[in-house]
């Protein structure tokens, strides 16, 4: 069975109890994403968005107000809480989890104080004021691995053993959160796939997923893959591909390897996909 993620006093597992990993559905409220970018602009069509996604059978919805695309350049707090929090607090009022996906402290209160369950933060609590925030409100959170910041991370990335840097700096964040006094559990780790790593890495730290997410049990592997460009740069794949078969492919493999927890644009087709992949091979490697 697929770990079981700790947030907000309450355990996250499949809504449809079967043997699967948790889907976080992406909601940006952002101009530029690389997918979704500009889609869904203004609260309404955020939150209209956010509500399909919940009701298409997303375990939690995951909102962003801040690009984190390779040369993304920062946005300001202002801006990012005026794009995701009226987001955040309308989809929890209509009965949604959601999780705040932020590398600010100050856009993560707001978040937490309007209903969040979680934060998801791509400079792995980097800022000590994440892990003080979950502790105080009693969030889980993500801790991801990146390499630089999105504005210059993917130049020229680099590394001698990108299966064990990684996995070493995870561990680190995992200690800091364990001294904090939180329970394992409620802590979800990310190798960061696009972030600060070239093909050759991506594919690196997939075919680990299975030994990673063991070094870190009870702590709860989470991999973000929909549409990401690695899946183009695959060979054989069209190098135009909008990348949706390419990610529910990435889906089923990730699963079959005992990630925990998946990130997705598309909630029913990754839903579909898995439902079959398990009734076909019911037992987990």
């Amino acid at each position: 069975m697929a770990g079981a993620w700790r947030i907000r006093g309450t355990f996250l597992r499949p809504r449809d109890a079967l043997d699967r990993p948790l889907v976080v559905g992406i909601l940006n409220t952002t101009p530029d994403s690389f997918h979704d970018g500009g889609r869904y602009p203004g609260t309404d069509a955020a939150v209209a968005q956010g509500m399909r996604l919940w009701q298409e059978g997303a375990d939690l919805l995951d909102v962003g107000g801040e690009s984190t695309r390779p040369g993304a350049a920062p946005v300001g707090c202002a801006e990012e809480m005026a794009r995701a929090i009226p987001v955040v607090q309308a989809l929890v009022e209509q009965g949604a989890l959601v999780s705040i996906d932020t590398r600010n402290s100050t856009t993560a209160r707001a978040a937490l104080a309007a209903g969040a369950h979680a934060l998801n933060d791509v400079s792995g609590l980097s800022d000590p004021d994440m892990i003080a925030l979950c502790r105080e409100f009693g969030a889980g959170a993500c801790a991801m691995h990146m390499r630089g910041t999105p504005a210059t991370m993917q130049q020229d990335p680099t590394y001698d053993d990108v299966v064990a840097e990684v996995g070493d700096h995870l561990e680190a964040v995992a200690l800091r959160w364990e001294d904090a006094g939180l329970p394992a559990e409620a802590l979800a780790l990310d190798p960061g796939i696009g972030f600060g790593k070239s093909g050759p890495h991506n594919l690196a730290l997939l075919r680990a997923t299975e030994d990673l997410r063991l070094r870190f049990l009870p702590r709860p592997w989470y991999l973000g893959l929909s549409r990401k460009s690695f899946i183009a740069r695959t060979p054989g794949v069209p190098p135009d591909s909008d990348r949706f078969a390419g990610s529910l492919g990435a889906a089923l493999a990730a699963a079959h390897l005992g990630c925990d927890i998946l990130r997705v644009h598309d909630v029913a087709a990754t839903l579909e996909a898995l439902r079959l992949y398990r009734t076909i091979l019911p037992t987990p490697p």
